[in-house]
Formats: C-alpha cells, structure tokens, sequence
C-alpha cells in the first residue's frame, strides 16, 4: 500500500465510492479509498440497502441531492447491467389526511424541479396490480423515482476513479491516527501507516468509532429497521423489478418487486438502537455474499430479523396487497443504518482540520453528497448549499448521547409521518430557556422550539389585544401552531411598543488586536467606524454566494459583538482566526430583549441613566448603558420595521430586565415570534437559510446594499466584480385570494414551473398575504402576475415592491 497519499477516504461504501468517482473526474486522483470489508460489497449499510429512492423532501438540499442521484446512478452500468431501474414510485394515501398531504407534496416535488402527478384508485392499480383499490384515495406518482443497485452502483464508480487513477484497498482497517497540533499527520491501518493531506470519513455505522479516534464527536445513531423479502407470489419472475416502488406511509411502510416476490421495508417497529463498539468489524469469513434478494447472514451492518416486531406490519401488507395472503415471509433481516437528530446527513469540516466527515447519508443521496464532497475537498464551495447537512449546525448540547438518542428515536418513528414545518419535538424538552421562562410561562405564553430553545410564538394573556380587531384567519395547515393572537400582538406592537424575547438568536464576540482585521476580510462592508456604530454585513464564500448575514457593533477599539445566524458562523469565524482575535460564543451567558414599537423611547427613557432621544442615540449605534440597574449593551436596531433597541445583558439580570421593562408602563406588552415573524416579512427583512443562502449572490437577494467593493480586499469580492446582471431574483408576492402560505410552494408563469416560495406569512399591517419567492429576473417585475400552487390548487399571485411596509425607513430613524 502507498506510503502517503493526498486524499484519503475511510469507507467503500456507496458514499466513498460517489466521493472517489467525482473527485477523479475533477483530475484529483491521488486519492486512497480503505476499507475493512471486501470490495466492492464491504458488508456495510450499502451492501444490504433495499436501494429505493423517492426523490422528494421537504427540504430542497434533500430533493437535489436525491435528483444529482438518480441522474448519476442511470449513467452507470456494470458489464452491461444497470445501476438504476427507473420504475417511478407512488405514494398512496388510506387516510383523508395523507390524501391532503400528498397534494401539498406533490407541490413541493414540482417546486423542486422533479415533477410528478396524483393518481386516482384505479390509476394506481394500473400500475401496482396487486393492491386493493378500495382502500385508497390515490397515490402521488414520480415517474423518475426507481431502484438502485448499491454495490453495482459502487463496483461501477470504483473502476472508473481506479481507471483515472484511484487506488482502492480492502481488508485494511483504520487503527487510529496520529495528531500534531490539530492536524491528522498520519492514518494508521491494518496494511500500514499512511501519510495523508486530508482525511474523509464515509464509514457508515463504523463512523462514530472512526470519529473517537481522531478526538471528534460525530453525532449519529446507528439504528436497525426491518426488511423482509416474500415468498414467491408475483407471475413475472424474469424481471428483477418492474413495477413502481410503493410506499405506505400511514403505515409506515414501503413494497418493491424482487423478482417473483415483495421486498417490504417497515418503521412500524420498537426503536432498535445499537452501539458502534458492539459491532463486529465486517463480513465474517466464508459466509455467503450480500445480495438484495437475501444472503445477508455474516454481515456486521445485519442483525437477525424479529418476526414478532413485524407481526404488526405484515398484517397491513396482506391488507394492502391482498396477493400478499398466499404469501410468507421468506427472509428478513434487521438492517442498520444511521440517523441523526435532525433526520439530515452530517457532512463537512471537523474541528480537525483536515478531517472530514460524510456521515448519515442514505442511498437516495448519496451520488450527489459524493459529488458535493469532491466539491468540497477540493477547495470550492458545493453548488448544492449544505447548510442543513453541515456538521457545524450542531450546538455542543446536540452531540451529547443523552440528546442524541432521544430525538434519533424521533427522527426514526417520524421518517413517514405527516410533520408540520413548525411541529416542536417532544424530547428533550425544556432544554434551552432564557431568564424570562418563568415570566412567559406565568403569561400563558405557548412555546415552539428552535435549537434548543423554547421561544414564545404568542402569549394567552394578550387574548384582550383582540378586542375590536378583525384578524384574518390562515387555512388548516398554515393555522396550525397558530393563534389570532399572533395578528393582534403583530398590530398592537405597530401601535405602541412590545417586548420580544430574541435571546436565542446567536451572538459571538470578537476581540483583540486582530479582531478588525479578521472582521474586515471576511464581511462585505466597512467595518472599520469608530466604536458605537453598528453594520449590517454579509459573510460570502469565495464564489461569492452569501455564506451568511451578520451585524457587527463595535464597542470598543478590539471589541466586537456579533450577532450570527447559527454555530457555522462562529466556526466560521474561528477557522479564520489567528492569535490575535479571539472568537467567543456568548450567546448561553447573555439574553436579549428587542423593544420595539412607536412607544419604544418612552419605556427606555423612563428607565435608562442616558439620554435616548434620536439626536443622541442614533440608528445603527450601540452604547453600554443602565437600565435600572441592570448593565445593558443597547444597539439600536430593529427587525420588525419599528423604533427601538435590542437590549443584551448577561443572564443574570434577565429576569430583572424583563421586570423593569415590563412594569414601564406605555401599553407595553410580550409579543411573540408568530408577530415577529410577520413584521419581518412586511419590512421585507431576508432570513439567511430561508429566503438566501450560499446559491444566492447579494444582487439577486437583495442586500447589495451591504456590499462595498471599494473598502478593499474580502473573501467573494472578486467572483462578485466579475458576476453579470443577475438571471434571478429574490421577488416579494402578493397572494391576491389572501390564502397564507407555508413556504416551498411552487409558483408558476402559465403551467410552466418557474420558481419556489420562501418566507410566507399574513402581513396583518398592510392587509396582504405576503410571500418570498425566488423568480427568473424578468418575472421578478412589480405588476408582474404569476399563480402559486398549494395543496395542488391555484392561487393567483402579483409581484409587488418590496418592503410592502414603510419603505422609506421613515418609523424606524424617528
């Protein structure tokens, strides 16, 4: 085996494979791919992976990646059989409320660019004969959905990169590593030690045991699921797979055709988590070879099958597929593979320099991670944004066991189910609470979660705030986790002035003698005022996509706070530090409250040792005041489109603060996030990971106005002098009908798809439901009139200026 090695990839699999195949094709080929099991079925979870893949998600990283996917495994082929079988895949609905939701995503498959069509009873038996009609609505069909084949998909990605250079090696397991400073040096492994510049781990289910050896935590579970392969019962024996993959939702199960019998995959089952160190390191000698019909004896990633957890779904199959009554079980195995938290794939940078991670990533994703990954590696940001896979999203608290295990277990029991975009986990809660918990709890307020943090969406005690207001009511689906309280707190704040808890909103502080020069090159505008002011500032990468958006206050000559959109930012920082900046997370030690509303300066005068008025006290300044007692960092900024502060103490005086500021007097009163979410629309204040994120250029978005190109050198800088005029644009919408959307809908130009919805919610100020939506540049025109589909039904929509609120900025420089 070679002695050193530019690139070295932990894990054969379909990932490692994917990530070998495209860097190869990039021309970097000095890559070693190991491997403990065989090549190319190295008994790991691709090895015995049914290999269905159902393009559309929820998320949209999640529907592309799966779409890069398919496109890559119909390419390949191995000896003349092929890696894909585009069979389509339906989903049918038992239940009224599947029937509802596969409308919604068939939406969100046509945002998406995948396309589909629902099918009626009868359609869905033209094409799955077996299945009782009578006990379905319809099904939603995705003619490009199919089967892939894992380790023939693999076989062909390994002799292609072995064909331009790549070297793979099997029966070599990673030992450990040795570490200089935070720098893998060297890979140890059963066939020698190797030097490598950079280290991708891809091991699947031996991940975690991977990541230990290089001191990195990676935060995945492997858990078992169920799959059982029929008895003979189908006519057509010839043909592997012909009929379209079918999935059960509501029951929490999926059908594919193998051969002349039913392979049947179920999340219907106890939770079956297993721990890394208990699995054995491969496919144990002289048994038989992995195949997807069977034959999975001797694999670590297989566990025997427990027919009585699939007692439950077997008797729903017969129901569904009534053929399925003749039948039995012919073999099952209790398969495992990884989950996270979240349900995402964990990807990305470890606080190891060169170590890498592409973990949790299912067949249906995996070509286009390993596409991404290459992308990565060498030197380029991905062309699919990756903010909902990075590694970086997790907070400390998240990659703890405890924490792990619970919401894994969540994340496995809602793989099918009906999920709301703002349905709060169960567990582990209350986990992140600010000083003002008690306080919103005693004032009914009802909570949602976000990171960890429970945050108030609206408060029971400002049911007297709907006196004499008409508030306009959303449909089932955007009305759920919703109450009119939230438009009476929205109007009642425009009136007078309220009290948000944005404590959970992240915030870093930067100090040192380096810490301008570390701000200065890696954010778009001038940062370098005197001490007191504040910018609005965005973080590019070096194509020029928006990394993020940030406020910068400086309060002193080396003194920074920073107010982030997440852990990425700060990583981010950190990873571009030396040792004259240092980059501390404060958000867990302070809280924030932001004051706003018209009557905002009357509360703060009140109780502030210093003079607040406009004169003294400008926009987009920051000062150290009191409040009360309380010591306060005051940066007079605003989120909703109002005069006021955000007001940042430590925690220890946040109940105070809260205390002081709610006693003022003024009519003022705690709004939540549901109101501050429709402030924020109305204003016309992006979301970065919601309306904008690192496909998106600042002259597309909208916030070019915090790019200064003439301040000097910054990362992005020179991709952006070099763009042309944008092809697309972030477009504000009017939904005429007044239907309240959710976001991700599709939006239309006749019958031709022609973009997606972002942020979307009513605008209770101006009288208009309100949407986000990304648009070719020449739709992208006030006037211009467009229709959004949700639910699959039309609803007509007109491009108009944005903000819709107060666009001379005239409320909030009072």
């Amino acid at each position: 085996m070679v002695s050193s090695v530019q690139i070295l990839l932990v894990g054969a699999g379909i990932v490692g494979c994917s990530t070998a195949y495209h860097l190869a094709r990039q021309g970097i080929t000095d890559v070693l791919v190991v491997d403990q099991g065989p090549l190319p079925a190295t008994g790991g979870s691709s090895s015995h992976a049914p290999g269905l893949v159902f393009q559309t998600n929820a998320s949209e990283t999640l529907s592309r990646l799966a779409a890069d996917t398919v496109r890559l495994y119909s390419s390949l082929e191995v000896d003349g059989s092929p890696c894909f079988h585009p069979v389509g895949g339906i989903e049918v609905a038992t239940t009224p409320e599947r029937w509802d939701d596969l409308h919604r995503k068939l939406g969100l498959a046509t945002a998406w660019g995948i396309g589909g069509e629902l099918l009626d009873p009868g359609q869905v038996l033209e094409r799955i004969p077996g299945i009782d009609a009578d006990r379905i609505h319809g099904g939603l069909h995705v003619a490009t959905d199919g089967i892939a084949k894992p380790v023939r998909a693999a076989e062909a990605m390994m002799r292609e990169a072995r064909r331009l250079g790549v070297r793979f090696e099997g029966a070599t397991e990673v030992t450990g590593f040795e570490i200089t400073g935070d720098r893998i040096t060297t890979v140890r492994t059963t066939s020698g030690d190797v030097t490598a510049e950079t280290v991708l781990c891809c091991a699947g289910i031996w991940g975690p045991k991977i990541g230990r050896m290089a001191g990195v935590t990676i935060p995945v579970q492997p858990l078992a699921h169920q799959y059982a392969v029929t008895t003979p019962v189908l006519d057509d024996g010839e043909t592997e797979v012909a009929q379209p993959i079918l999935r059960h939702q509501d029951r929490s199960m999926y059908f594919r055709q193998v051969h002349d019998r039913y392979g049947i995959g179920s999340y219907r089952h106890r939770v079956m988590p297993v721990r890394t160190d208990e699995l054995t390191p491969t496919v144990t000698p002289g048994t038989e070879a992995p195949s997807e019909g069977g034959g999975w004896k001797g694999m670590a990633s297989v566990h025997p099958f427990t027919p009585a957890d699939f007692a439950g779904p077997w008797r729903e199959a017969r129901r569904l597929l009534p053929a399925l009554r003749e039948a039995e079980i012919g073999e099952g195995m209790n398969g495992l593979f990884l989950f996270t938290s979240d349900g995402m794939p964990v990807l990305g940078r470890s606080e190891v320099e060169n170590f890498w991670i592409a973990e949790a990533v299912w067949i249906t994703h995996a070509g286009g991670v390993g596409r991404a990954m290459a992308q990565w590696l060498a030197g380029r940001t991905p062309d699919i944004d990756l903010r909902q896979a990075d590694l970086r999203r997790f907070d400390d608290f998240a990659r703890s066991p405890a924490y792990l295990e619970q919401r894994s277990a969540q994340s496995f029991r809602e793989v099918y189910d009906i999920i709301h975009p703002q349905q709060p986990p169960e567990q582990p809660r209350p986990l992140r609470t600010s000083p003002f918990h008690d306080r919103q709890r005693e004032l009914g307020a009802v909570f949602l979660e976000a990171s960890g943090w429970e945050r108030p969406h609206w408060y029971a005690s400002n049911e007297k705030l709907l006196q004499g207001r008409e508030i306009a009511r959303p449909g089932e689906w955007a009305g759920r986790f919703w109450s009119p309280i939230v438009g009476a707190e929205h109007l009642a704040a425009r009136e007078g002035v309220a009290m948000f808890d944005m404590t959970s909103l992240p915030r870093a502080e930067v100090t040192g003698p380096g810490a301008l020069e570390l701000l200065g090159r890696l954010t778009t505008s001038k940062i370098d005022r005197q001490p007191g002011y504040v910018t609005y500032t965005l973080m590019l990468t070096p194509e020029g996509g928006i990394r993020s958006d940030i406020t910068v206050a400086r309060l002193e000559r080396d003194h920074f706070q920073i107010g982030c959109n997440g852990p990425r930012d700060i990583a981010w920082l950190r990873d571009n530090a030396d040792a004259t900046a240092q980059v501390r997370d404060i958000t867990g030690g302070t809280c924030c409250i932001g004051l706003w509303g018209p009557r905002a300066r009357e509360v703060l005068a009140a109780l502030a040792d210093v003079d607040v008025s406009h004169e003294e006290f400008r926009f987009f300044r920051a000062r150290r005041l009191h409040v009360g007692e309380v010591p306060v960092v005051a940066l007079r900024l605003s989120y909703v489109g109002e005069l006021g502060w955000e007001l940042y103490t430590s925690a220890e005086f946040g109940r105070r603060l809260w205390d002081l500021l709610a006693g003022a007097g003024h009519g003022i009163f705690p709004a939540g996030r549901g109101a501050f979410n429709g402030m924020r629309l109305e204003k016309g204040y992006r979301a970065w990971g919601t309306d904008m994120w690192t496909e998106h250029t600042p002259d597309e978005a909208g916030v070019a106005f915090a790019v200064k190109p003439d301040k000097g050198p910054f990362t992005g800088r020179e991709a952006l002098l070099r763009r042309g005029e944008p092809t697309r644009r972030l477009a504000c919408l009017r939904i005429d009908d007044g239907t309240v959307l959710m976001g991700s809908e599709p939006v239309l130009a006749g019958d031709e798809p022609v973009g997606f919805t972002t942020s979307a919610a009513y605008g209770h100020t101006v009288g208009a439901s309100l949407a986000y939506a990304w648009l070719p540049a020449d739709l992208a025109q006030p006037d211009t009139h467009l229709t959004v589909t949700y639910f699959n039904q039309p609803h007509p929509v007109t491009v108009i200026p944005d903000p819709t609120y107060d666009p001379d900025m005239t409320r909030m420089r009072r």
